[in-house]
């Protein structure tokens, strides 16, 4: 048999170098522009192509935000070209649950002839990030794309993840894909205008990314706890930073940040956060399902995986101090939102594999779930948010 007729098999592992840039400010589009600006590179002797995306939630909050991006974009003096309007897109699910917004926003990038040096630039909560992000990665394979998280959720957590996503089928994030983002600027001064719900929303995945990675920044969370809830940025702001930087070591230095392996550490309590979203109609926000979640996983732990009793108490009693919810009526329907479970499954692929704590610090993985002890945890978990009385506050 001649050589050119062997079977050939040729496995070449290789490694791409990304580079993830995060930055914190204060006031991007004012006296910090010049951190915005340094990351809108030109190309070559071309100014620098921007689109700029806004979240209508947050466009409304701040009706000067579009005429701060234009006297941004004039500073440039010809460093930035921003073709056509600011658009504007719905914010919260709205954005991800109806499939011909991702059009539109195709359409747009495509009518402003931005290529794959251009910039999309998307100032936003986290659906919104999601939404816009991921029409900039499947346009052209990929445009770059500046973040600017506008939730305490999206600071401390999804802005500097490298996942894009819509919803379909009544399925969180069925459409989506991984892309590193050209940037991340955590703006302080974006957060001021957001709702107090959506506030403490976000420390419930400081409170998760805590629990699995870093012990004292949990104490920190609980001890601050209190003061996060007033708005308190002395108390708030350094765990929102904290949250970020323990996101990006795990996506950066982790050895898996497109997902690959079985595990996803980084969802724990998501198996039905996801599903408590979809089954409240998106009542619940993405932030009080996972502290739902969270709750449950952490007394689920201590049922089955020896994580303390104590322990699990104290994170039930540090979300609750934070404001954040821990009962919701679906969270009872077992049927429903035991398919969570194999919908968990089937977005990352393989075994199913939900990640448990042992210790504050050491989590674990686990391919089963005892449905009885489950149950068992969802309803201490609810009799402790029933008997919680919160601390009276003065106006």
């Amino acid at each position: 048999m001649p050589d050119s007729a062997q079977n050939v098999s040729l496995d070449v592992p290789f490694t791409v170098p990304f580079v993830h840039r995060l930055r914190f400010t204060t006031d991007v589009f004012g006296r910090d522009r010049s951190v915005l600006l340094n990351l809108l590179e030109p190309s070559g002797d071309r100014p620098a192509r921007v689109q700029f995306w806004v979240d209508e939630h947050v466009a409304n909050a701040q009706p000067e935000l579009k005429t701060r991006i234009r006297r941004f974009v004039n500073s440039s003096e010809g460093g930035i070209w921003m073709p056509g309007n600011i658009q504007v897109v719905p914010g919260g699910e709205d954005v991800k649950n109806d499939v011909h917004i991702l059009e539109r926003m195709l359409k747009c990038i495509n009518a402003a002839d931005l290529d794959r040096r251009s910039y999309v630039v998307v100032i936003g909560g986290g659906a919104v990030l999601d939404a816009v992000g991921l029409s900039a990665a499947v346009s052209h394979r990929g445009i770059r794309l500046v973040r600017l998280p506008t939730t305490t959720l999206a600071q401390a957590d999804s802005g500097v993840g490298v996942k894009n996503s819509v919803n379909l089928f009544d399925k969180k994030n069925w459409i989506g894909t991984f892309a590193v983002p050209w940037a991340v600027v955590n703006d302080a001064s974006l957060l001021e205008t957001l709702p107090d719900r959506d506030f403490v929303c976000g420390f419930s995945e400081a409170v998760k990314v805590s629990l699995l990675k870093d012990a004292a920044c949990f104490e920190k969370i609980c001890r601050g706890a209190d003061s996060i809830s007033l708005r308190d940025m002395n108390a708030a702001a350094p765990i929102i930073r904290r949250s970020a930087e323990l996101h990006l070591r795990h996506i950066t230095q982790g050895g898996d940040p497109f997902e690959a392996l079985e595990a996803r550490p980084l969802d724990f309590g998501h198996w039905s956060a996801h599903k408590l979203e979809v089954l409240s109609n998106f009542e619940l926000r993405h932030g009080e399902a996972v502290a739902i979640g969270v709750a449950v996983d952490a007394v689920y732990s201590s049922l089955v995986h020896g994580f303390p009793e104590a322990d699990a108490e104290c994170v039930v009693n540090c979300l609750q101090r934070l404001g954040l919810p821990l009962d919701h009526p679906e969270l009872h329907n077992s049927e429903r939102l035991f398919a969570g479970l194999e919908e968990f499954r089937q977005h990352l692929g393989g075994r199913l594999t939900v990640t448990m704590l042992e210790e504050i610090g050491r989590p674990i993985d686990v391919h089963e779930i005892d449905r009885k002890r489950m149950v068992q945890a969802i309803d201490r978990v609810a009799e402790m948010a029933r008997s919680f009385a919160p601390v009276e506050r003065s106006t």
